[in-house]
C-alpha cells in the first residue's frame, strides 16, 4: 500500500528519496510527493499525481536541495486520488508529515481543529495529524515530544514520518499497526516502510516494534523509545537479499522473474527442514514438538492468495495429520463469535507479515482460548512473526509484483512441511512420511521442468486475447488452485474469471458455458480424475472450449474444442504446487497480450496494511 521514505544525511537527500519511492512502486499507489528542509531551513515540497516518474519530471524542472527530508507514495483511502490529497501534508510552512495507515477518528479530530481555526486543504485523514502536531509543537520543547504527545489521540493504524523547520537535521518516526524500519548508514540514518526502499544506501535495518517512536538526527544518530517513552535498544539486522532483488534483471516484468525464481525459492524453503525420512519438527521452534502433540484442531486465517494456500492445506492436514481444519478469511474472522475448541492451533499466512486484517485477526485470537499461534511468513522482522508463538519463514525473498506467485508456492511448501511435522507427531505412517520427503526433495527439479513449458503456455494464451470471461475448474485440493488461477487472471489481465468445484457445474455455472467462455481445468492423476473427466464432457456438450493442464498419464487427448498441455507426473500431495505454475504463466501471458500493467495492476496494492 502506501510507502514512506526518509533520510538524514551529509549530502543532498533528493536522489535518495526519489530512488526509494521508485523501489516502493510495487506496493501500489496513485500519487507521490517529497518534502525537504533546504540549506536555509525552509520547508520545500513537491507533489504529483500518477507515477513517480511524474514527480521526477517536476523535480528535474525545480529541484529540491536539503540534507533531511521525507517522501511518500499514496494509495487512496480518504479522498480521491489528486495532487492536493498527495503526501507530504503540511500545517503552515514549517511542518510536514507522511503517513501510512488510517486514522479512524479523523472526523472528530477535524471538527475539533476547525473549531480552533485550522484550515484543511485536503480530504485526507493525514492532514489531521499535521495540524495536531503543529498545535502540540508550539507547547512541546522538541519535535519528538510533540509527536509522542499526539499519539494517544490517534485511533487506528499509522506509520509516521515528520520533519519541522525548527529542527532541520531531524526526522521523527512512529508506528502502530503499520510497518516502519530504520536504515542504519555510516553517518546517515534512514526511514522506510520497507527495507527495499533503502537498499541503495544500506543493508542494515532496525525493525521498529509496536508503539515505538524514533528520532533520526545528523551524524546518523538513532534514538528509539518504546510505547512508555523509555529509551530502548533494538536489534540491527542485515538484509539477507542482495540489492538485485529489486531489479527485473533480464526479465520483462517482475512477475515473470518471480515465477521463474520458484525453483530456487522452493528449494530454499525446504533447505534444512527435511530429515532422512521425515520433516524436522524443530524447524517450527524449540517448543513445537510439545505443542504439536497437544493440537486437536487448526484454524487457518489469511487473505487473498494466502487464503487459497490455507484452503489447500486443509486437505493435506486432515488427510495426513488427521487434524480437523477450519479456514477463515481474515477480514471476516473477528467479526463473529468464534468457538475455539480445546487444543486449537491458530495459523496465520502472510507474505509481508504486515497484512492489516491478518494481524488484527491474530491479536483478536490471542485474547481467546487458542493453544498457540503459528505464523507462516516471508519477512522475519514482521509484526506477524514477532507477535506469534511459533513461526516458519518461507524464504521466498522480496516479491515485487503485486500478483503473488512465488510467495504462494513457498507458502504451500511450508504448509506441506507443517502437515508432515504434525503428521510425524500424530503418528502418520513412517513409509508415507518417507515417500513424501523423497517427493519434496525432488520438487525443485519438477518445478524447473514445468517452467520449461513456458513457450507452449505462451502460445496457448493467444486464444484469450479477445476473451472477456473465463471459468476455472478443479476438484479436491485443486479447487483452491482453480480459485488462485482465476484470481491471477482477473488481477493482471482484467478478464472476469470465476472458479468452481467441477462437480458444481450442473448446479449453476453450466448456464454460462458457450463458445465465448473458455474453461480452464487442472487434471492431476488422482482418485477424482474420472469424475473430473465427466465434468469436462459436460462443458464440451454445451459448446465450451476447454483448456486442460493434465498429468501425462491421464489419457486426455486434444481434439476439437479441447486443448491439452501435459505436465510431468507428480506425487499427489505435491500436485497443487506444481499445477499452480502453468496457471501463473497463462495469466501472465494473457495480461501481456492485453497490454495491462502486469506488475502494478490498477486499483491494487502489494502489502495491504489498512483494513
Amino acid at each position: 500500500m502506501c510507502g514512506i521514505v526518509g533520510a538524514v544525511a551529509e549530502r543532498n537527500v533528493e536522489g535518495i528519496l526519489l530512488e526509494g519511492l521508485k523501489r516502493l512502486e510495487y506496493r501500489g499507489y496513485d500519487s507521490a510527493g517529497m518534502a525537504v528542509l533546504d540549506p536555509d531551513g525552509r520547508l520545500q515540497r513537491c507533489r504529483a499525481m500518477g507515477k513517480v516518474a511524474a514527480l521526477e519530471e517536476r523535480l528535474h524542472a525545480e529541484p529540491l536541495a536539503g540534507r533531511s527530508g521525507i517522501a511518500h507514495t499514496r494509495w487512496a483511502t480518504h479522498g480521491r486520488p489528486s495532487e492536493v490529497n498527495a503526501h507530504p501534508h503540511q500545517s503552515g510552512e514549517r511542518l510536514a508529515v507522511v503517513h501510512n495507515g488510517i486514522i479512524e477518528n479523523h472526523e472528530a479530530l477535524r471538527r475539533e481543529l476547525e473549531a480552533e481555526g485550522y484550515h484543511f486543504t485536503s480530504e485526507t485523514d493525514t492532514e489531521v495529524v499535521a495540524h495536531l502536531l503543529e498545535r502540540e509543537s508550539r507547547q512541546a520543547g522538541d519535535l519528538l515530544t510533540a509527536v509522542r504527545g499526539i499519539l494517544a489521540r490517534l485511533d487506528g493504524a499509522y506509520a509516521l514520518g515528520v520533519i519541522h523547520a525548527d529542527e532541520p537535521g531531524v526526522i521523527i518516526g512512529a508506528r502502530k499497526g503499520s510497518p516502519l524500519v530504520v536504515g542504519v548508514g555510516i553517518g546517515e540514518a534512514f526511514l522506510g516502510s520497507d527495507p527495499l526502499a533503502l537498499l541503495q544506501v544500506t543493508d542494515r535495518f532496525i525493525y521498529l516494534e509496536e508503539g515505538d517512536a524514533v528520532r533520526l538526527s545528523a551524524g546518523g544518530r538513532i534514538e528509539i523509545f518504546d510505547a512508555d517513552g523509555a529509551a530502548v535498544e533494538r536489534e540491527v539486522t542485515t538484509f539477507e537479499h542482495g540489492d538485485g532483488a529489486a531489479s527485473k534483471g533480464e526479465y520483462r516484468h517482475f512477475m515473470l522473474k518471480e515465477i521463474h525464481e520458484q525453483t530456487a525459492v522452493i528449494g530454499a524453503t525446504l533447505e534444512g527442514r527435511l530429515g532422512e525420512r521425515s520433516a524436522l519438527v524443530e524447524s517450527f521452534g524449540p517448543e513445537a514438538e510439545a505443542l504439536f502433540g497437544q493440537v486437536r484442531q487448526i484454524h487457518i486465517v489469511a487473505c487473498g492468495t494466502s487464503y487459497h494456500a490455507g484452503m489447500v492445506a486443509r486437505y493435506w492436514l486432515e488427510r495426513y495429520a488427521g487434524v480437523p481444519v477450519q479456514v477463515e478469511v481474515a477480514s471476516e474472522y473477528r467479526y463473529r463469535r468464534v468457538v475455539v475448541p480445546e487444543g486449537t492451533l491458530f495459523v496465520t499466512l502472510s507474505q509481508s507479515g504486515e497484512t492489516a486484517d491478518t494481524l488484527a485477526a491474530l491479536r483478536f485470537a490471542k485474547a481467546g482460548d487458542y493453544l498457540a499461534s503459528l505464523a507462516i511468513c516471508n519477512v522475519p522482522g514482521s509484526s506477524l512473526v514477532r507477535e506469534s508463538d511459533l513461526s516458519l519463514m518461507t524464504h521466498a525473498g522480496p516479491e515485487i509484483g503485486v500478483a503473488s506467485t512465488k510467495a504462494f508456492t513457498t507458502q504451500l511448501t511450508a504448509l506441506l512441511l507443517l502437515t508432515l511435522a504434525l503428521g510425524r507427531v500424530k503418528g502418520l505412517d513412517e513409509t508415507v512420511q518417507a515417500e513424501m520427503v523423497t517427493a519434496l526433495r525432488g520438487l525443485p527439479r519438477l518445478v524447473e521442468r514445468v517452467l520449461a513449458l513456458d513457450p507452449a503456455i505462451e502460445e496457448l494464451s493467444m486464444a484469450f486475447a479477445e476473451k472477456q470471461h473465463a471459468l476455472f475448474l478443479g476438484r479436491g485440493a485443486h479447487f483452491p488452485i482453480a480459485l488462485e488461477g482465476a484470481l491471477k487472471l482477473k488481477e493482471i489481465s482484467y478478464i472476469h474469471a470465476e472458479a468452481y468445484p467441477a462437480g458444481e457445474l450442473k448446479h449453476g455455472p453450466l448456464a454460462l458455458v458457450d463458445s465465448e467462455m473458455p474453461v480452464i481445468s487442472v487434471a492431476p492423476n488422482d482418485e477424482l480424475l474420472d469424475k473430473l473427466k465427466s465434468n469436462l464432457q459436460e462443458v464440451r456438450a454445451r459448446g465450451g472450449e476447454l483448456f486442460v493442464f493434465a498429468d501425462e498419464g491421464v489419457g486426455l487427448e486434444a481434439s476439437e474444442g479441447i486443448r491439452v498441455l501435459r505436465l510431468p507426473r507428480v506425487h499427489e500431495a505435491l500436485a497443487p504446487i506444481v499445477y499452480t505454475l502453468p496457471l501463473q504463466l497463462l495469466s501472465y501471458h494473457v495480461a501481456v497480450l492485453k497490454g495491462t500493467d502486469v506488475d502494478q495492476p490498477r486499483n491494487l496494492a502489494k502489502s495491504v496494511t489498512v483494513e
